[in-house]
């Protein structure tokens, strides 16, 4: 049985993947459930630890099975299974690593006993280590020759970012520095006119939009078996990739069908693409008691409501 391209399928990954036939995605794009006690409204997100890693194998085999031959694929995962998996994926399915990326993010959970979570991991795996598609040119960001020292050397196209993306560069004013090559995206606040309001973990357009353009092309399949908020089916849809989607939930699933009909082929990415220079539009009408209302019962509070879609539950990590 083959699935119909361009949807989003209400459906176990696991299961819809099997319909999809061998070698067919150009770039997958998961962010799994962490298994660190998020609540989902249909998923129970704690596992026995070895559970977790075998349906873990068994969804990244289904990716690898559907992944073309110089296929992309990218995984956002947290600290607590981010080596098991990358190890999971290189030694037992033969992926590449090209880059292992770490996201700098602010507001995560303020611990006492140790250093506070701030990052979350990205990691950039392909199937050919030779042959594989990475668009340079469509991501290059100005250059510190460019936009700092003025040196006429400097290459008038930029660079291509480094593998570390900071969302807030001035929270870190001795350490990295603006003008540097990073990538800065804000995750989407309870604020931001971007929040889709139903989900609650989203992950910005502009970044999924940076990895999209980069390891695809025009008219390629775009796979997300977790679509969550369907940020990046969005995306996809916005950069005129065909795009395919799984989601456990009936709620989700809907509200992501509501999202893709409301955007066409070549509408602009949500959120600011240069936060240096620009600050995302917020909601307009909004009063604070409503952006800071308590969640319904059995919902985390409002720090996990406004938490980016690859690192839930920043709250509940020890």
């Amino acid at each position: 049985m083959s699935l119909a391209w361009d949807r989003i399928y209400h459906e176990d990954c696991l299961q819809g993947m099997k319909k999809l036939e061998t070698a067919v995605v150009d770039l997958a794009f998961a962010d799994p459930p962490f298994n660190i006690g998020y609540s989902y409204d249909v998923y129970q997100d704690r596992q026995k630890e070895e559970e977790y890693l075998a349906w873990c194998r068994q969804w990244l085999g289904e990716i690898v099975r559907v992944l073309k031959p110089h296929g992309t694929f990218w995984l956002a995962i947290g600290d607590e299974y981010a080596a098991e998996l990358k190890l999971i994926m290189q030694r037992e399915f033969g992926l590449v690593c090209r880059n292992w990326v770490i996201w700098y993010y602010t507001f995560g959970m303020h611990c006492s006993r140790k250093f506070s979570r701030s990052h979350a991991h990205l990691f950039y795996m392909v199937k050919d280590k030779k042959h594989f598609v990475f668009n340079e040119d469509k991501i290059r960001v100005p250059s510190a020759r460019q936009l700092v020292y003025g040196d006429r050397r400097a290459c008038p196209k930029g660079r291509v970012p480094d593998d570390t993306w900071i969302l807030r560069p001035q929270d870190l004013p001795q350490g990295f520095q603006p003008h540097e090559d990073t990538w800065y995206f804000p995750r989407v606040c309870g604020t931001f006119k971007e929040r889709v309001g139903w989900h609650g973990c989203q992950m910005p357009e502009q970044l999924l939009g940076r990895i999209i353009q980069a390891c695809s092309n025009p008219g390629d399949l775009v796979l997300d078996p977790f679509a969550g908020s369907g940020a990046t089916l969005a995306a996809a849809k916005k950069l005129h990739r065909h795009f395919l989607g799984f989601e456990l939930s009936p709620q989700y699933a809907q509200q992501i069908q509501a999202r893709l009909d409301s955007i066409q082929p070549g509408d602009p990415l949500a959120g600011e693409p240069d936060p240096l220079r620009s600050a995302p539009s917020t909601m307009e009408g909004v009063r604070l008691e409503q952006r800071t209302r308590k969640p319904p019962r059995g919902r985390r509070k409002s720090i996990s409501q406004s938490a980016p879609e690859s690192f839930p539950l920043l709250e509940k990590k020890p």
